[in-house]
């Protein structure tokens, strides 16, 4: 009985320890248009590429878009062709909200 129980053990945690590098945790995202600062030149400009830091903080904060995007203040910047062509380049398509 020891010895069964002693396999089915090993069996779960050998389980688990398969499996664990296929769960993905949640990282609660605060969503702050100042992190999107670093894409502010790309927006504005057609001819500025954005940077490997604006498409970083872009990525974070992509489950923060559909609200900025109802905001009246910063849909002029996420909602436009500048904006939506960062967005393409970063590979982060925008929302249907």
């Amino acid at each position: 009985m020891k010895t069964a129980y002693t396999s089915l053990l090993v069996i779960a945690m050998m389980l688990t320890l398969l499996f664990s590098n296929q769960i993905q945790v949640s990282v609660a995202v605060t969503c702050s248009p100042v992190q999107l600062a670093p894409c502010l030149g790309a927006i504005m400009s057609s001819s500025t590429p954005p940077s490997n830091a604006c498409c970083s903080r872009l990525k974070e904060q992509k489950p923060c878009l559909c609200g900025y995007m109802k905001d009246p203040t910063l849909k002029q910047y996420v909602n436009t062709p500048n904006g939506k062509k960062v967005a393409n380049t970063c590979d982060v398509p925008l929302p249907n909200c």
